[in-house]
């Protein structure tokens, strides 16, 4: 929600882009207002994050300001996830006017696959009312997803289990990693907790 000058003045919000780091390297956040807006995940050169963020959100580096605290809670879970550990995350604000209507609906089903579980282009196609067909259209939404981890676009394979493409830097090698570091946390039949 846009603050009261915002709307008296009729402002857009500021855009803020902050690094972070996690267990696999430096991550990148963006917002603007009340929402996020992008997540990067971390690139091999070091250097890529904060150009590409700053690319990105067309904002100011707020690395070292004091963040909104959507934005800690949002970057608190990414780091807690990529330690290996449980973490919600979606909850967090997401710009979603940014997104096609059809985005929306893949990036939410995506959502409700739990760490260290997975599903397939055509499950999620599926799950969306269509056939498996469909599958290519869901991993195009999932290759332009601008919320990797909130959004987690890694847990989304290929037919027959493989792994499938991974737009984020580091491409399906870091795919990979990141399903080993959620694999403990996968449910097991029977488990309840």
């Amino acid at each position: 929600m846009r603050n009261t000058a915002e709307r008296s003045t009729g402002t857009a919000p500021a855009r803020r882009f902050a690094l972070f780091a996690t267990a696999i390297g430096d991550c990148g956040v963006a917002w603007q207002g009340d929402e996020l807006t992008n997540v990067l995940l971390p690139a091999a050169d070091g250097a890529a994050p904060r150009s590409l963020l700053r690319h990105l959100s067309g904002g100011e580096d707020a690395t070292d300001a004091p963040w909104p605290p959507f934005v800690r809670r949002a970057v608190d879970g990414m780091q807690a996830l990529l330690r290996g550990e449980a973490a919600a995350l979606a909850g967090v604000p997401l710009a979603w006017t940014r997104v096609s209507g059809f985005e929306r609906r893949v990036y939410e089903a995506t959502q409700r696959i739990g760490p260290g579980a997975t599903r397939t282009y055509g499950e999620l196609a599926r799950e969306l009312g269509g056939g498996a067909s469909d599958a290519r259209a869901v991993g195009t939404a999932l290759g332009r997803n601008p919320w990797p981890l909130v959004v987690p676009c890694h847990r989304v394979l290929a037919a027959g289990g493989k792994l499938g493409g991974f737009s984020a830097p580091g491409g399906v090698a870091v795919k990979e990693r990141l399903l080993a570091i959620e694999a403990p946390l996968a449910r097991r039949d029977g488990e309840l907790f």
